[in-house]
């Protein structure tokens, strides 16, 4: 599905979701769902093919695997945090959103830990060296 497609299928549910929230709400916060879960599943091939590609050059970087999956980890809450959060926005709730934005952070600082320390490690021993 190409961009053109997710585009049109956004602006349908976005008149939809105009009409149908003052015959009923729920519904359309409903409608709003079921096209979020839409446009994911119709980009979810290409972040399978993101996340290849992201692997493959930290191979030919001779990146160790566990920092690309880190990495690659990182990058899948980000979006799905902000996909949760979006949604609970969308849905007048946006208390909610911040805890999920905070949640989101807080494992992505912790992912990131190890990948802190090992910088930190490689600068001390360049500059215990120098």
């Amino acid at each position: 599905m190409d961009i053109i497609q997710i585009v049109v299928i956004g602006i349908i549910a976005s008149i939809l979701y105009i009409i149908l929230k003052e015959i009923n709400a729920s519904f359309a916060f409903f409608l709003v769902l079921i096209t979020a879960v839409l446009i994911f599943l119709a980009i979810i091939q290409q972040i399978g093919i993101i996340f290849k590609m992201i692997e493959s050059l930290g191979n030919k970087a001779n990146v160790d695997g566990m920092y690309m999956e880190t990495i690659l980890k990182i990058i899948g809450i980000a979006y799905i945090a902000e996909l949760g959060a979006n949604l609970t926005k969308d849905a007048g709730l946006s208390s909610v959103a911040a805890k999920i934005e905070l949640a989101g952070k807080i494992f992505i600082l912790l992912l990131a830990v190890p990948i802190i320390t090992a910088v930190i490690e490689a600068i001390l021993s360049f500059v215990s060296t120098v």
